[in-house]
């Protein structure tokens, strides 16, 4: 694991050795690399290294996160010490960083047991092979073209362009600097399959059906967390994550936009048009199908996927049935209040996961990384203002959401005293 601090070497003759870093700091920077390499907002790094730093003996420990790195010092006249971010972590691999600073917090874990667990954290071998992993992305195409476009033959291009999707996030791992490439590469093969089979009249409504078989790509957990950093007062963080988010998004429809224009086909054919309206059990089995490839894709730790079910299933309803009465940018921040809600519930219970561990899985359905990418969806060629109002309310009101999940999280859990009732 990386370090800026000076290696410590021998004195030289008639000089003093330079002093050795602080344990707790070098705790502190790994823990916050892991954390950001996790995907976590910088604004919940900074707290959570805060109150670590406070439970471990550190009351004034000064914590600035970047996306990139962190500077961390344990009192203001001490210097201040920078970690870049390392390598992205897993998902399972962040469920267990977070467990071991929820242990650190509690006194069951010590600083230097927690330093070797850490680095056993990182080294630690997926759970099923990459490619299985990858493969995660055929059950979500499918699964969200079945909430989106419930017709056969749009269900089944979602499957063939998944397929597409699957296979060229291999070669970008394998070929890593064809990864800058993936999203307009992706947006343009599978609006040239699903677009093809529109012009032979096989299939009605193909720009739902490109936004599904996208959507385990799409960057709209990047853009709803840079504007929960935002609103949180992490401005730099989040405008990186912004921009990052936005010229991915460029990307993919200037692929989509490349691959109509190939075949000739005329704006009229990304018109937002469903072909049908799901039924209740069609939607449920779309969800269903959907969190499986999202446990696949992320290497969702076992233990915690019944409860992650059930997350999803209390937000994903709410979602809808809000966002169908009041809109979708009502119906995106009801749905995200309400994951924050369900996880912390959970987590009260005795052996419950770790909130963070419940909430990201839900946050990743609920934001227009998947589900709410209808929204995004409305971005249509002749509707241009209204239709970019509407995604970015829609955007808008997962962050809002997000943020309120993330007070609702923070509240201590009720003792046995107070929930036993008087007698």
């Amino acid at each position: 694991m990386s370090s800026t601090s000076p290696p410590v070497t021998s004195p030289p003759v008639g000089g003093t050795a330079a002093a050795p870093p602080d344990p707790l700091r070098r705790l502190l920077l790994d823990l916050g690399d892991a954390l950001l390499g996790g995907g976590l907002p910088v604004h919940d790094v900074e707290e959570e290294l805060r109150a670590l730093g406070q439970a471990l003996g550190a009351p004034e420990v000064r914590v600035a996160a970047l996306t990139n790195g962190l500077f961390v010092a344990l009192d203001a006249d001490e210097a201040t010490r920078f970690q870049p971010v390392g390598a992205a972590l897993r998902f399972e691999q962040t469920a267990d960083v977070l467990h071991l600073v929820h242990r650190l917090r509690t006194g069951e874990l010590d600083g230097p047991r927690a330093l070797a667990e850490l680095d056993a954290i990182r080294r630690a071998p997926a759970r099923w092979p990459a490619w299985v992993a990858d493969l995660g992305a055929l059950p979500v195409g499918v699964g969200v073209c079945l909430f989106l476009q419930p017709a056969a033959a749009n269900v089944l291009a979602a499957g063939a362009g998944s397929l597409i999707v699957v296979g060229l996030t291999v070669l970008a791992r394998r070929l890593p600097y064809l990864r800058p490439l993936l999203p307009v590469t992706a947006g343009f093969l599978v609006a040239l399959l699903v677009l093809s089979l529109a012009r032979a009249s096989l299939l009605d409504g193909p720009l739902r059906t490109i936004v599904a078989t996208l959507a385990i790509l799409l960057p709209g957990g990047l853009l709803v967390t840079g504007l929960s950093e935002i609103a949180a007062g992490a401005a730099s963080a989040g405008t990186a994550r912004l921009v990052s988010g936005a010229v991915q998004l460029a990307l993919f429809l200037a692929g989509v936009a490349a691959a109509a224009t190939a075949i000739g086909m005329p704006a009229s054919a990304l018109a937002n048009v469903r072909v049908a309206e799901p039924s209740w059990w069609v939607t449920g089995l779309g969800l269903a199908i959907a969190v499986a490839g999202v446990v696949i894709n992320v290497n969702t730790p076992p233990p915690a996927i019944p409860w992650i079910a059930a997350v999803i299933a209390v937000s994903v309803t709410v979602q809808v049935v809000v966002g169908s009465v009041h809109g979708a940018a009502i119906g995106g921040l009801a749905g995200a209040v309400s994951a924050a809600v369900a996880a912390t519930l959970v987590h009260w219970l005795p052996g419950g996961p770790l909130w963070q561990v419940l909430y990201l899985p839900a946050f990743w359905i609920v934001v227009p990384g998947s589900f709410g990418l209808l929204n995004t969806a409305q971005i249509e060629v002749g509707n241009g203002a209204q239709s970019v109002l509407a995604a970015v309310s829609a955007v808008f009101g997962v962050s809002i959401g997000t943020l309120i999940g993330s007070v609702v999280s923070r509240i201590p859990r009720p003792s046995l005293a107070v929930l036993r009732p008087r007698t």
